[in-house]
């Protein structure tokens, strides 16, 4: 069972929200939060799987309560919830720790495979999509990462790059003439040695750190 805390500052939408998620077996809301601050109480007391997590909320904002939450020994996935597809919130939000972001008038059923993948360890985005956001928004802020790249392997290297440009794994083993489980290998240690979470964390460092830049070919 997918332990969810929902988190969204309007009663109407928590409860659109828990109604939705009701219809999925797998799937339990264990517990609400209306601000950043009850989230990150509500997930220390009830350690959930994922939260969905709106970003604008009063008092703590989602992304203060993504980087409290994410901080934390064995945190859950944050999913973000946001109005608007490309915001600048949405990019703050990658970075403060959220494993992906939904916007709000999404599809029901997209909802709730959003919180299957998240929950069990993936992105939200597809390749394509993680692409265009992150080269989105390092177009618009470009900024030195605190990690240094320096520690990887040649090949980590290259497979951090592939990445970054939104190839899936089976796409870069076929681009690198190597085998889906050894770059899933090479995905774990990557993530290992920058501490990083996720995928999208990874391509999020890749670009901050200039690894990659948007003017490339994808």
């Amino acid at each position: 069972m997918i332990r969810v805390v929902l988190a969204d500052d309007q009663p109407l939408v928590r409860t659109g929200l828990r109604m939705i998620l009701s219809a999925a077996d797998d799937i339990e809301v264990v517990g609400e939060a209306a601000d950043g601050g009850e989230a990150i109480t509500t997930c220390s007391e009830l350690s959930p799987d994922v939260v969905l997590m709106d970003v604008r909320m009063p008092n703590v904002d989602g992304i203060d309560a993504t980087r409290a939450i994410t901080a934390t020994d064995s945190p859950p996935k944050i999913l973000v919830l946001t109005t608007f597809d490309l915001d600048d919130v949405v990019y703050e939000a990658l970075r403060a720790g959220a494993s992906g972001f939904l916007l709000k008038d999404a599809p029901e059923e997209r909802l709730i495979t959003a919180i299957r993948v998240v929950a069990d360890g993936g992105s939200l985005f597809a390749p394509s999509v993680t692409r265009a956001l992150i080269a989105e928004f390092a177009q618009r802020s470009r900024r030195a990462s605190p990690v240094s790249v320096d520690r990887l392997t040649e090949r980590e290297t290259e497979v951090l790059v592939q990445i970054a440009r939104g190839l899936s794994n089976a796409e870069i083993a076929e681009a690198l003439f190597v085998t889906e489980n050894t770059v899933k290998t090479h995905v774990a240690r990557i993530l290992m040695k920058l501490g990083i979470r996720d995928r999208v964390q990874a391509v999020v460092l890749a670009y901050e750190c200039g690894l990659v830049t948007p003017a490339q070919p994808g």
